[in-house]
């Protein structure tokens, strides 16, 4: 029966002490003596204990090795929340309590979940330092545009966000300065454009020649920004400045040259008008020449040639260009009154042509130089000039009053005697200003003999020699007028002596016929003709012809003849007396 309950275990638990009982049947059915029984249960009770202590052990090992992971997971939960700058994490028990395996399930989530997040962190250094690196690349210029940058080392023992932060500050400043430099590129490449279009010069190879990525087809992000692109467009912009600026130097040259040409040769303006676009920009600085091939070398080279063309026109023209400009200055002296020999001048410049010792353009520069140095003399003579104009103006209504006075009708109600009377008293008030006008040019004349170091001539005759005469000859003038006023008062003295004696009767002296009427006419002499130039004696003059191959008008005067104004009163004197009137000198 108690066999059948241990090989049965349906019928109730199998244990130790079961099995033990079981033994002790079987032994006792066998016969086992007490020492084998004894024998056998310390056999069996030793190999209980090795069993125990294989479980002991494992046990033992398997505690340890889990002790080890909970450490480890503390240690990697500590470096990742220190990689990635946290201080603390949600999740964490802040105590460590429960078995280890609880602290371990305590643990794994919150490993899980940083893991994760440095993952993530990870991929966001790598996405930053890849834009760094590929920025750092372009401005370098060690990266080409086609190339993609390789996946940067990131330090995963400083996954922080301030770190991140860093980065993405220095990412950008990188991007700041890419847009600059964009920003510089294409400035470049417009003012290039620009100056290729104003210069004729093909704009595409001109700027592919820098860097290919510089042609329009590429996009804006995909041009090339390093420092050496930005440098060589910065000298290609340079050099094409000062090609513009000499460019624009040699076509303002060719321009004046053939204004001065054209000028010369009398050029007519539907010739002139061909260059237009080359004589526009004359004056116009580098700056503002924008029009596209102003400054072509087609259109340069087409000046030149018009250039040549004139200068060899101008070669075979060379005698009347010379007199034309021989012309011109003796119009300047003539205009300065300044007595030059205008023959002896042409028969110089054939002689110099037709003898080949002296270039063309030599000859041209040497008689513009002395147009130029005529012009500054006329302009220092020019003060003293007008002045004598108004003095011979003065003097020339002192002769028109003077016969005004003798005229014994002037008073009479005739056509026009109401405007020789204004004109009387306009020319007296003008007559009454000649000496301080003389007093005033002869200070001026010695003023500037005294700075030029020469005499001033008017028209050959010294000025000063001129004034002195007029000075002369209105003293003796005034001389005269006393003389007939004393001849006047001693004839009225005469015939009251004879009407006292004799009666009244006609005087002798004044004829009855026709008498002269003094109308508008124009200044000048007694004759009517304008007569201006003073008679000086021919030591001061000398022989010298007027007329200078009828450049100057031989009717133009030098100096008054006796302008000196009388009286009302000491004109009736010039009429009233038996003696004839004195001519003038």
């Amino acid at each position: 029966m108690a066999v059948t309950d241990a090989q049965n275990p349906l019928l109730g638990e199998t244990t130790c002490g079961s099995l033990l009982q079981k033994l002790q049947e079987i032994w006792d059915e066998v016969g086992e003596n007490d020492e084998e029984r004894d024998k056998m249960l310390l056999q069996l009770e030793q190999e209980c204990l090795d069993v125990y202590k294989r479980k002991v052990e494992q046990a033992t090992k398997s505690r340890a090795q889990l002790l080890q992971a909970l450490s480890d997971a503390k240690v990697e939960l500590s470096s990742l929340l220190s990689a990635l700058g946290e201080k603390s994490f949600v999740g964490i028990p802040e105590k460590a309590s429960g078995t280890i395996k609880e602290q371990l399930a305590a643990i794994a989530p919150a490993l899980e979940q940083l893991w994760k997040q440095k993952e993530e962190r990870v991929k966001e250094f790598s996405d930053v330092q890849s834009q760094i690196q590929k920025i750092c690349g372009e401005i370098s210029g060690n990266l080409n545009l086609s190339e993609q940058v390789g996946t940067p080392a990131v330090d995963e023992a400083d996954l922080s966000i301030k770190k991140l932060e860093e980065y993405h500050a220095q990412l950008q400043e990188l991007q700041k300065e890419k847009s600059d430099r964009l920003h510089k590129v294409l400035e470049f490449v417009s003012t290039v454009h620009d100056l290729c279009a104003v210069l004729g010069m093909d704009f595409f190879s001109t700027v592919t020649a820098v860097h290919p990525s510089l042609n329009d087809s590429t996009g804006v992000q995909s041009k090339s920004i390093s420092n050496d692109t930005l440098s060589r467009l910065s000298n290609t912009v340079l050099a094409l400045k000062e090609d513009k600026k000499q460019r624009l130097h040699k076509l303002q040259e060719l321009a004046s040259q053939l204004i001065d040409l054209w000028n010369l040769m009398d050029t007519p303006e539907d010739e002139r008008r061909l260059f237009d676009h080359v004589t526009c920009n004359m004056s116009a600085s580098v700056d503002e020449v924008t029009v596209p091939g102003a400054l072509a070398l087609d259109l340069i080279e087409e000046a030149e040639v018009e250039v040549e063309r004139l200068d060899q026109l101008k070669a075979s023209r060379m005698k009347e260009i010379a007199f034309k400009r021989q012309a011109e200055l003796e119009e300047i002296f003539a205009r300065a009154h300044i007595e030059i020999d205008p023959e002896a001048a042409r028969e110089k410049i054939m002689a110099m042509i037709d003898s080949g010792d002296v270039e063309p353009a030599e000859l041209l520069a040497d008689m513009d130089n002395q147009i130029a140095k005529a012009k500054d003399e006329a302009l220092s003579r020019k003060e003293i000039l007008d002045k004598v104009e108004k003095w011979m103006s003065a003097c020339e209504e002192e002769s028109w009053l003077e016969d005004y006075n003798r005229d014994e009708n002037r008073y009479n109600a005739s056509r026009g005697a109401h405007l020789n009377l204004k004109r009387a008293e306009k020319a007296r008030i003008l007559v009454n200003k000649i000496p301080a006008l003389v007093d005033t040019l002869i200070a001026k004349t010695r003023a500037w003999e005294e700075d030029h170091g020469i005499s001033f001539a008017y028209d050959g005759v010294p000025l000063l020699a001129m004034l002195d005469e007029y000075a002369m000859l209105r003293q003796e003038r005034e001389e005269e007028k006393r003389r007939l006023r004393d001849q006047k008062k001693y004839q009225e003295q005469q015939h009251t002596e004879q009407e006292a004696i004799f009666g009244s009767r006609p005087s002798p002296a004044r004829p009855l016929g026709t008498k002269k009427v003094v109308g508008p006419r124009t200044n000048g002499g007694a004759n009517g003709t304008p007569n201006r130039r003073l008679s000086l004696n021919a030591q001061q003059n000398g022989a010298r012809s007027t007329t200078k191959e009828g450049k100057r008008d031989n009717t133009r005067p030098v100096a008054p003849v006796n302008y000196v104004a009388i009286s009302k009163e000491d004109a009736d004197s010039h009429v009233s007396g038996s003696e004839p009137i004195p001519a003038t000198p």
